[in-house]
């Protein structure tokens, strides 16, 4: 699967877990830039991912996570 359809399908979930059909996210996003992205809702949007790309987040891997990109480079090391 190549990056750009991971972000397609990764933005679609974005959407539907924010409830904002606006969003983009790209290899910068953090959870500063997404409006009510807080600890519950990142467990919330971890769950939908990996529901999506049929996955599962390690603890260590979430922990480490800084921004979208290296969200990205897991599922492409996933998938």
């Amino acid at each position: 699967m190549s990056r750009e359809e991971i972000y397609k399908r990764l933005n679609e979930v974005f959407q539907d877990v924010f409830g904002d059909d606006d969003i983009t996210v790209n290899d910068n996003t953090t959870a500063a830039d997404v409006d009510g992205w807080d600890s519950l809702r990142h467990i919330t949007l971890l769950a939908a991912i990996e529901d999506e790309f049929d996955i599962e987040f390690s603890m260590g891997a979430t922990v480490k996570m800084k921004n979208v990109g290296e969200m990205v480079d897991y599922i492409e090391d996933e998938v």
